[in-house]
Order: C-alpha cells, then sequence, then structure tokens
C-alpha cells in the first residue's frame, strides 16, 4: 500500500515536469529577454523564480537550499538574464523534488508544517502549491513566448 502512496507522488511530478516542459523547454539565451507585455516580467525572470522558488520551498521539507531570492517578491531588473544559471536552478528543483518524495515516508505527508503565506499545512499540500505554481508560470512563459514583445 505504501509504495502505491509513494508512486502517486512520483506520478504526480512526473506529470508536471512534463506539462511545464512543453514551456519549460522553450526557453533559451535567445528568447529571455521577451515578455507578454513592456509591465510584465520577462521570460528569464520568471524561469528563474520557478527554479528558484522550488528550491527556496525545500526548506519547508528539511532540505534547506544555498540559493538567494532574486526574484520573489521582487521586480524583474535582469535577475533571469543568465539562461545557464537559471536552467541549473531548474534542474537542481526538480532534483530536489525527487528527493523529497524518495525521503518522505507515507505518514509524514500529513505532517504540518508552518509557512509564512498559507499558515500550517500539510507537507503533502505544500507540496502540491509547488506543482500548481510551476504549472502557472510555465503557462505565463508559454504564452509570452507565443504572444510577447
Amino acid at each position: 500500500m505504501e509504495l502505491i502512496k509513494m508512486e502517486i507522488f512520483r506520478d504526480l511530478l512526473a506529470q508536471n515536469i512534463l506539462s511545464c516542459s512543453f514551456s519549460l523547454n522553450r526557453v533559451s539565451s535567445e528568447n529571455i529577454s521577451k515578455s507578454l507585455n513592456e509591465n510584465t516580467s520577462s521570460v528569464g525572470f520568471i524561469y528563474r523564480h520557478i527554479g528558484e522558488t522550488m528550491l527556496m520551498f525545500g526548506y519547508f521539507f528539511g532540505k534547506p537550499s544555498e540559493v538567494q531570492n532574486t526574484t520573489l517578491g521582487k521586480q524583474d531588473e535582469g535577475q533571469g538574464n543568465d539562461f545557464e544559471e537559471s536552467k541549473k536552478l531548474i534542474d537542481e528543483g526538480f532534483k530536489m523534488l525527487e528527493e523529497i518524495i524518495e525521503t518522505t515516508p507515507i505518514s509524514g505527508w500529513s505532517d504540518i508544517i508552518e509557512t509564512p503565506f498559507f499558515g500550517a499545512v500539510t507537507k503533502a499540500r505544500l507540496f502540491s502549491h509547488i506543482l500548481y505554481h510551476n504549472s502557472y508560470h510555465a503557462g505565463q512563459i508559454g504564452l509570452a513566448l507565443k504572444r510577447g514583445l
């Protein structure tokens, strides 16, 4: 039974990686400066934000990161101009999520953690938010790449 429950988390992450890949795999050094309009963040900024945020959320799962917050609650001032650095953050973030799945016992997913943005939530609920956050911003990137300036 525990293996089946673990497989659910693996499947959720695999689907998130796949769904997001349709946008994230299109990001390149050539298009990171695109944005939906002059008032929105650039593709590069959002791309970096996804990676930073995944890694920063690791703190709540006992996986603190050395990543510096340059995007959360900040304005786009070119923080996403280094495509390779941002891609590395994204790759490390997804790897960290895989590690969280493999190291969290099934009973641990119902552990309550205190967050500054949602209050007290279960680890499962926060994990689902990370996946939602990735998808939300991957959608913004996809739209900016398709219709942006």
